[in-house]
């Protein structure tokens, strides 16, 4: 009995606060309408006001859903990059290959990257932009870990790298180089990446701490040796 009175008591409160709000907010509307042209240039502020707070609000909580989703984005693909694995890029084809460099390029912090490979490309596959500024001209090769990359390809990307004007050539590629192409690239200032050093900058290390052993990682006769035994002629 007492819960049904205490009810029909709540229910009462609510219809007169319903009602007092209704006599107030005509109240207002008799007073806006009586002072409107007094009162007109506050209401319409006031309303400009709530516009801009609502547009703001709205942008504001996109910005912060972009973010969020590049932000998912980007930690999505630095995992998938820390599982690939060479058998994975060797799997590539050879645009999935320069996209992947390019891709490695962008990471690294290099700008207005883009790939270039196919046909009538000069002898480039990607260009870029260096942090500190310098162009770069890569050439991508996907090739069989058997094979070696011979001098004439070499050439053809000091060609690249004058008809782009580039500062740097870039030599990439899944296999290895022969030791004649390998002195070449050094004479030349050509940054040789080889099967060993595309698996250091593949799991995180910068494409320029590569120069620091341009020209070295392939080993002597007997790593040579095995590198054909792992991957036959």
């Amino acid at each position: 009995m007492a819960t049904r009175l205490w009810g029909a008591a709540a229910v009462r409160r609510r219809m007169r606060r319903v009602k007092w709000g209704e006599v107030g907010g005509a109240a207002a509307l008799v007073v806006v309408m009586t002072y409107w042209s007094h009162v007109w240039p506050y209401v319409l502020g006031f309303l400009l006001v709530r516009i801009l707070v609502a547009v703001g609000l709205r942008l504001w909580r996109t910005d912060r859903l972009l973010r969020s989703r590049d932000r998912d984005w980007r930690r999505e693909d630095a995992v998938r990059a820390g599982r690939r694995t060479l058998a994975d890029v060797d799997a590539m084809t050879g645009t999935e290959f320069e996209e992947l460099v390019a891709d490695l390029c962008r990471r690294d912090g290099c700008t207005e990257v883009r790939r270039v490979g196919g046909a009538g490309d000069n002898g480039a596959d990607v260009l870029a932009r260096l942090p500190d500024g310098r162009t770069i001209v890569v050439q991508c090769k996907r090739y069989a870990p058997h094979r070696a990359i011979p001098n004439r390809e070499l050439r053809e990307l000091l060609g690249a790298r004058l008809h782009f004007r580039a500062d740097l050539a870039v030599f990439v590629t899944t296999s290895r180089f022969t030791g004649p192409s390998e002195r070449f690239a050094l004479e030349h200032d050509i940054l040789a990446v080889h099967r060993d050093h595309l698996g250091l900058w593949n799991n995180g290390a910068s494409l320029m701490s590569l120069s620091e052993v341009n020209g070295r990682g392939q080993g002597d006769a007997r790593h040579r040796r095995r590198w054909k035994q792992a991957y036959g002629e």
